[in-house]
């Protein structure tokens, strides 16, 4: 009788299965995420930390549409020099802690990154994309030179892995992605750029006006950003974007993740989904014999 593994490798990063806590879901505690990683997931991205305490958009800030969320948090986050502390909670378990940075600057990303570092992160992912904060995230992110220029620099400075998370909400995420070359691996995708309307306040529900919608409505567009830069690149992908089943962490990961994201589907299914989507993808291992997730990474891609 085989074993089945679901080790997965990012870079020089060994995780015990695919399934990532993705940012800004649980993260902004030392406590709970360390409760996310008793619970099954394999490692934790961190709320996205900047430089100083930054405290968000006034309420109404989230949106609820069945399965979906639409936010605009604001990058709200307590500033990298009060969460160390944060990440030495956290790594207590002895699983994977990412940290995810925002910042305008490659010189402001770089100085991030090399906190993270001596505060112990595994890894630091690099949020390029968030879609509703002008001056950073997908504003940065949408430009291939600073992207560039942003990851050359984070890497030049610290010795973990850098994951480069990417933004949807550009014409040619292959660019972008060929521009974050020297990333270890790259995270696909951020939240896409929408809008609701309150038809009886006839105005936006959210006080920004512009969100970052997440859930099932958005995994078609993460799969197909995955299928593309792995198709073009070859480069490490971690997928992201309306997980909420076996179902979809193997569409991802044929289309060339090595692992995946799990953030908007705790809304509904709450901790118990990093377990429940271990059994499930073990068993479906088991009945198309598969022994090996490596054999499935990028299965569906078309060369």
């Amino acid at each position: 009788m085989p074993e089945y593994s679901l080790i997965s490798r990012i870079g020089s990063l060994k995780l015990e299965s695919p399934l990532i806590l993705a940012s800004g879901i649980l993260d902004e505690n030392g406590y709970t995420m360390k409760r996310i990683l008793e619970e099954g997931a394999a490692a934790v991205v961190t709320k996205s930390i900047g430089s100083v305490e930054r405290p968000g958009f006034t309420p109404p800030v989230v949106a609820e549409m069945d399965d979906d969320l639409l936010n605009a948090i604001g990058l709200s986050n307590p500033g990298i020099d009060h969460f160390g502390g944060e990440i030495f909670i956290a790594r207590s378990i002895g699983k994977p802690v990412i940290g995810s940075i925002f910042g305008a600057t490659a010189e402001e990303f770089s100085s991030l990154a090399s906190k993270m570092q001596s505060y112990g992160a595994d890894a630091v992912e690099l949020n390029l994309s968030c879609p509703h904060v002008k001056g950073v995230g997908s504003e940065v992110g949408s430009d291939p030179a600073l992207v560039e220029e942003i990851v050359g620099e984070v890497k030049s400075k610290v010795s973990i892995p850098v994951f480069a998370k990417l933004t949807p909400n550009v014409t040619d995420v292959v660019a972008i992605a060929k521009a974050a070359s020297r990333a270890d691996a790259l995270v696909l995708i951020n939240t896409v750029r929408a809008i609701h309307i309150d038809i009886y306040a006839r105005k936006p529900t959210l006080s920004n006006a512009y969100g970052g919608l997440s859930g099932p409505a958005i995994k078609p567009i993460g799969v197909r950003a995955v299928y593309d830069v792995y198709k073009e690149t070859g480069k490490e992908i971690i997928g992201c974007g309306g997980i909420s089943g076996f179902e979809d962490v193997m569409e991802y990961m044929m289309a060339g993740a090595r692992a995946v994201e799990i953030g908007t589907a705790l809304k509904t299914s709450g901790r118990s989904i990093f377990d429940r989507i271990k059994k499930d993808i073990i068993s479906f291992m088991k009945s198309e014999r598969i022994e090996s997730l490596e054999e499935i990474i990028g299965a569906g891609v078309s060369r």
